[in-house]
């Protein structure tokens, strides 16, 4: 896929197990609040509460035409950031479906569910 190419507007989180085992690169852009990243997180997974993304945005500007994987707790945040970063000119931006809750059932069990 050439990287003009649109990705699939949703990731499965054994996708995104596979791409961290074949060490791709990509952002894994966690949008839930400090409390709940505190709780449960993915290692390597930067925090960027949806809360602050407008005040917050320029932070991801040089990141435009990276490969962004975005989480929350089930994945209806993190689809609403997908939606706006595509609109800002982001192709290459990804939901994770089924967030952290998700992850913790189906790949990594020793990420506490809440």
């Amino acid at each position: 896929m050439s990287d003009s190419e649109q990705l699939a507007i949703e990731i499965s989180v054994n996708q995104l197990h596979e791409m961290r085992q074949a060490n791709e690169e990509f952002i894994l852009l966690d949008v839930r609040e400090p409390a709940e990243y505190e709780t449960a997180r993915i290692d390597g997974s930067r925090l960027l509460p949806m809360s602050e993304l407008q005040a917050r945005f320029g932070e991801l500007l040089p990141h435009r035409d990276d490969h962004v994987v975005v989480q929350c707790h089930h994945g209806g945040r993190s689809m609403q950031v997908v939606q706006a970063l595509r609109q800002a000119g982001f192709s290459r931006v990804q939901n994770l479906a089924g967030g952290i809750d998700q992850w913790s059932l189906q790949v990594d069990d020793t990420v506490p569910r809440y």
